[in-house]
């Protein structure tokens, strides 16, 4: 009986150690399930992710969505309208362009034009005072009273972001004051021939600033014939540095920020009275052009008009040519 409970007894302990590995073989086929379990949730959310960037992608890069053509010319948003062919003088397009209108900071193109030939030191350095904040419209402007910059980056800014301050602070600067500045500015109109044009301050903030697309594009041609007013237009942005704080600019045109079109001059312009306005110098299909868009609907349709042209134009060519015939109404 002893006998049998030791053998008993050793069979017992003989199968525990097999117990003990076979346990330990199943948690490691367990812990191997839960890696390969781990690697699979892993790439598919891996998967899931490659997914995701792909439509954000897309969505950040769409298909340019069609456009309607009404007698051969493209629909737009913009209620005025003028391509012009910068060498040759040939129209491309119009529509009402020559309709007098309030222009916004369209204006800040002529007040560029003024610093530029004037000659005035650009190192100069000139101070933001009461004088130049916005009384009109109350708009803002992170240059505070008592900041000071030079002629120079005030006549970026104003080129490049549209500062009001900084173009108020030009004028008021200038040998006279803003009374001869104004003065100079419609001196200049004039001799440039743009007898549909009358300012009565250098920001375009009042709605008393008025032109036409034909006189808008005269004027763009002779900016761009003013090298330093082609780079401040056209940056992309700028770091103004003003000792104890720095303050990051952007440019308010976007087709600039984004770099793909051959952009040598531009300007955008808004108040309620003007609606969203652009000003563009291009080149499409070899051609230097000029396109003006006056009261369009929004910040995105002003940039969409100017899209539409470009493919319009590049699509016809016909229309390039400016000998488009009558269309059909139908998309492109």
């Amino acid at each position: 009986m002893a006998a049998t409970l030791g053998s008993f007894s050793t069979q017992a302990e003989a199968r525990r150690p097999a117990k003990t590995v076979k346990a330990k073989t199943v948690k490691a086929k367990t812990v191997k399930t839960k890696v390969v379990k781990a690697r699979t949730v892993k790439a598919r959310v891996s998967k899931a992710k490659t997914r995701k960037g792909k439509r954000f992608t897309a969505r950040r890069a769409p298909a340019p969505a069609p456009f309607r053509l009404v007698d051969g010319k493209p629909v737009l948003k913009a209620s005025v309208a003028y391509v012009i062919d910068q060498d040759s003088g040939q129209v491309l397009l119009g529509k009402n362009d020559d309709d007098i209108r309030p222009i916004a900071s369209l204006t800040k193109l002529m007040t560029a034009v003024i610093i530029a030939d004037a000659k005035l030191p650009l190192d100069e350095r000139i101070t933001i005072t009461a004088e130049d904040v916005d009384r009109l419209k109350g708009s803002s402007s992170r240059l505070r009273v008592g900041t000071g910059l030079t002629r120079g980056q005030a006549l970026h800014l104003s080129l490049m972001s549209s500062e009001n301050r900084a173009a108020h602070a030009l004028a008021r600067t200038y040998p006279g004051g803003e009374t001869a500045f104004v003065a100079a500015m419609n001196n200049k109109a004039r001799q440039l021939g743009m007898d549909q044009t009358h300012y009565v301050e250098p920001t375009g903030l009042s709605s008393e600033n008025r032109s036409s697309a034909r006189d808008l594009a005269t004027l763009a041609d002779a900016a761009y014939e003013r090298p330093l007013l082609r780079k401040y237009s056209t940056s992309p942005g700028y770091l103004l540095d003003l000792g104890k704080r720095e303050l990051q600019y952007v440019n308010t045109n976007r087709l600039v920020r984004e770099g793909d079109w051959p952009i040598g001059l531009q300007k955008t312009g808004y108040i309620s009275e003007a609606g969203q306005c652009l000003v563009v110098q291009t080149k499409v299909k070899d051609r230097n052009l000029i396109m003006v868009f006056l009261d369009s609907a929004s910040k995105v349709t002003r940039i969409r008009d100017a899209e539409i042209v470009r493919r319009w134009l590049r699509m016809r060519p016909a229309a390039a040519e400016g000998t488009a015939s009558k269309g059909d109404g139908g998309e492109v």
